[in-house]
């Protein structure tokens, strides 16, 4: 309760304010009086619109000094303690997920990510060091490559995706991309761990696959004799054969 009475007493001054700025009957019961400050208090009103469970309309009234004039200062809407309320917000950035860009989204890197780095600083690979500080001078090449960070994050995230050893699919098969006649082998540092899919009946056919992925489009598989066409015994009833009839 405010220590100042009259302030508190204006409950339905403040009333008509709330019923002035909020649509017919939203304005529900007196639920308190806050005092917000000297000569400065809030009273709160239930807020009976749909959708809005727990919320409540703040009308803060104050007055002068050796005053009995009541002043509307604002009416508001808050959300109670169990009201339902939007998440807090999220930066677009730490929103978006792999996969989620459509046809003309922007998505830059960072002016810091540490993924990438100049490339005259680092090349694909050392045999390239020779070159570096020439294609800096005459503008060749990208300007940006994959720095160690970088290539190891991939790496780790196709070693431990659906294109690495421990995917179902690699679990089942009787041969690792390694030995199979469909992989494609890639350049630069991470050729020793990864390769393409060029199967087009694989599941990975595209993708970049660990060495020790695998699957049953292998170009190594071959069907057991279990696994063969087996002749099946004649049907109890015959459906396909037409029934011979005397005199027809």
């Amino acid at each position: 309760m405010s220590s100042d009475s009259q302030l508190s007493a204006a409950v339905d001054i403040a009333r008509a304010a709330a019923d002035g700025a909020a649509d017919a009957g939203a304005v529900g019961d007196h639920l308190r009086v806050v005092e917000d400050g000297e000569r400065l208090v809030s009273h709160h009103f239930a807020c009976l619109m749909p959708g809005y469970v727990g919320w409540y309309w703040s009308v803060s009234v104050s007055r002068a000094p050796d005053s009995d004039v009541v002043t509307i200062n604002d009416v508001v809407l808050l959300p109670g303690d169990d009201a339902i309320i939007a998440p807090a917000w999220t930066p677009y950035r730490d929103r978006i997920r792999p996969g989620d860009l459509s046809p003309g989204d922007v998505l830059p890197p960072d002016e810091d990510d540490l993924r990438l780095v100049p490339a005259w600083s680092a090349g694909d690979g050392e045999e390239q060091t020779p070159d570096r500080f020439f294609a800096r001078e005459v503008g060749l090449g990208r300007e940006w490559v994959l720095s160690l960070e970088g290539r190891e994050m991939a790496a780790d995230r196709w070693q431990g995706g659906d294109q690495g050893p421990d995917a179902p699919i690699a679990q089942q098969a009787g041969g690792v991309c390694h030995s199979c006649g469909f992989l494609v082998s890639l350049a630069g540092p991470l050729s020793d761990r990864f390769g393409v899919c060029a199967n087009g009946m694989a599941n990975d056919d595209g993708r970049v696959v660990s060495f020790d992925h695998g699957c049953g489009a292998h170009s190594g598989a071959r069907l057991s004799r279990a696994a063969s066409a087996q002749e099946l015994p004649p049907p109890v009833f015959d459906t396909l054969t037409l029934d011979e009839v005397d005199g027809l």
